[in-house]
């Protein structure tokens, strides 16, 4: 039985961990965007091509993860595995060619550039803010 990839979940679940709020992830994809906006692009199952690729460049996460990521696959990987550096796959072991918790650091450091990121854009937009006020 083929497992059928639900890309809105996918991005649901890249979004939270990366510990982004919806109302942020729609601020950054413009203003046409809102928080119910992007609760109801979590609930589809096909997201369109040109979307995934923006929201692939605001999360800084690759189009093929909401394309491909399936749950139940990497559960069962993770479960199999038996010792550090092994993954379990339908052939055998293979070795990783990374470590996890380097991937697990470098994901921390993208999402405080992005925090970063955002609250400078926040700081210029107070900034034109206050300008057009005076």
């Amino acid at each position: 039985m083929e497992q059928k990839i639900h890309q809105g979940r996918n991005i649901k679940r890249f979004r939270e961990m990366l510990g982004i709020k919806q109302e942020a992830l729609a601020f950054d994809l413009g203003e046409d965007w809102n928080q119910k906006k992007i609760s109801l692009l979590e609930q589809k199952s096909v997201v369109e091509e040109a979307l995934l690729q923006k929201i692939s460049e605001v999360l800084n996460i690759p189009v093929e993860a909401f394309q491909n990521f399936d749950e139940e696959q990497a559960v069962n990987i993770i479960a199999n595995t038996f010792h550090e550096g092994a993954v379990a796959n339908n052939s055998g072991y293979i070795n990783c060619t990374f470590n996890p918790i380097d991937k697990i650091i470098e994901l921390h450091d993208e999402k405080i550039a992005l925090y970063e990121r955002m609250l400078k854009e926040k700081d210029e937009m107070m900034a034109r803010l206050e300008k057009l006020i005076k």
